[in-house]
């Protein structure tokens, strides 16, 4: 597994430096960072250090349920109106299908005990990925899990080309709360669970 949860849907960010002349010469002479001595796999290492919530992103396509897994989710982007983001590489193969079907999205955050789950729904058996998994299906084409500690229907609010990725900015039209969930997180290439420190810790 990557820093980031390894699908061919989502990975990390790359980011550029600038090499410092003028303001203008600056932009002008932007240069990726793979040209000026970052590491490529250092910086996924690095990036691997900050824990991420992992989230399916899904949608009836032609009768049937299509989705990817990204832990490139952001909560908290705007209030008024509720906005989050995902980030998708463009190499992604599902991200067209569910962008293309005008269908509304759901988000499920993957939960304790989801694990196996998520990477059933990450495999390259498109065919199976949902098979014998409970789903619901909203009126307007969302899926999300059933038992998800948090499920949100959203629909495509925007979209801006980031590097090798487009940042997909969703607007949340409705949600839901398990209470008795709890969320895995995706840290240093493996799934983990939340737990509360000790007193003294």
């Amino acid at each position: 597994m990557s820093t980031a949860l390894a699908t061919d849907e989502s990975r990390p960010i790359p980011v550029e430096a600038a090499v410092h002349h003028t303001t203008a010469d600056a932009v002008a002479r932007r240069v990726p960072t793979s040209l000026v001595g970052i590491d490529p796999l250092e910086l996924r290492e690095a990036f691997g250090h900050f824990p991420q919530g992992v989230v399916v992103v899904a949608a009836e396509v032609d009768g049937r349920p299509e989705g990817l897994v990204a832990s490139t989710f952001t909560v908290g982007v705007s209030l008024e109106p509720p906005l989050v983001t995902v980030a998708v590489q463009h190499s992604s193969t599902t991200w067209p299908k569910l962008a293309g079907a005008g269908a509304e999205l759901g988000i499920s955050l993957v939960g304790h005990g989801q694990s196996a789950l998520c990477r059933k729904i990450a495999s390259k058996d498109r065919e199976n990925r949902f098979a014998g998994l409970r789903v619901t299906t909203g009126e307007g084409g969302a899926v999300t899990l059933d038992g998800a500690p948090v499920t949100f229907t959203t629909r495509i609010h925007d979209q801006v080309r980031a590097g090798d990725h487009d940042i997909i900015v969703l607007e949340l039209l409705d949600l839901a709360v398990e209470d008795q969930s709890q969320a895995l997180v995706f840290h240093q290439s493996e799934f983990k669970a939340l737990g509360p420190l000790d007193a003294d810790a």
